[in-house]
């Protein structure tokens, strides 16, 4: 019976690749692959020739059978097309189903452009929330950011680059003026880190369209001060005309006031 292993690749430069990664491609019977065309220059480049298997988005419910299916006879190396497979790609299916079938999981640690752009962007790395990629869409990207207003944790997020000044204009709308760390290119040649304010990040890719693999790291909510009784009450009246029910009003209030919900619900009808 095989193992699968979880195989970080570089997610730039191909010096970063570790010897234990390399001996396992070498060894493994096949590599699965999120993108074989990204996966070939990095063996090539080793002078690798263990087989490929795609195994991507489009076709990750049909290959996982026939994975399995190498798995019982001999060992697999999962790779994603740059990173740690399994994090926004579809390795955690597999990983799922490996496990469900009774297969020996193994990470070989590496590369990953979260980790990578939280330790050098300079913001707090003590404790972190990872989101992903940001939503496509204005409207989805500003719901998440509301969850995260009072958030004391760095952010850190995916982008693309045609999305870029949006996801920044909204992290701006939504978050208020925070410290942002737009890290780009991670490890290769033309890697940049943009560091300031909001606006400032902003300004600075207005005057600079972004290219290349992006990675977002976002400064965590200041702690506000809480607000006394008189302030809730006058935002209670200033938003009475609004429409909301006395739950959204609350909610809404008690997220900017630093009070809980059911107090402020308690005063609207006082």
């Amino acid at each position: 019976m095989g193992k699968l292993f979880l195989v970080a690749t570089p997610i730039g430069n191909l010096e970063d690749i570790s010897a234990r990664a390399l001996r396992i491609l070498r060894e493994s019977a096949c590599i699965a692959a999120e993108d074989t065309r990204q996966t070939g220059k990095l063996l090539s480049h080793y002078e690798i020739r263990t087989p490929m298997l795609a195994y991507h988005e489009h076709n990750k419910l049909t290959r996982i059978g026939a994975i399995l299916e190498k798995l019982a006879a001999s060992d697999v190396a999962l790779v994603s097309d740059a990173g740690t497979p399994g994090l926004n790609d579809p390795g955690y299916e597999l990983v799922r189903a490996a496990l469900a079938a009774g297969f020996e999981v193994s990470p070989v640690p590496g590369p990953s452009a979260p980790i990578v752009a939280l330790t050098a962007s300079g913001l707090p790395t003590d404790a972190f929330l990872y989101l992903g990629y940001l939503p496509r869409t204005t409207g989805q990207r500003k719901a998440l950011l509301a969850d995260f207003v009072r958030e004391r944790r760095t952010l850190i997020a995916l982008e693309a680059p045609h999305r870029l000044l949006d996801s920044l204009a909204d992290v701006r709308a939504a978050l208020g003026e925070r410290e942002i760390v737009v890290a780009r290119e991670l490890t290769k040649i033309h890697e940049e880190f943009v560091r300031g304010k909001s606006a400032d990040v902003l300004a600075h890719f207005r005057a600079h369209p972004p290219l290349g693999e992006i990675t977002l790291v976002i400064g965590g909510a200041v702690e506000m001060p809480k607000w006394s009784e008189p302030e809730v009450r006058a935002a209670i009246r200033r938003e009475a005309k609004s429409g909301l029910s006395a739950g959204e009003l609350a909610g809404n209030i008690a997220e900017q006031s630093g009070w809980n919900k059911r107090d402020v619900y308690k005063l609207i009808h006082t």
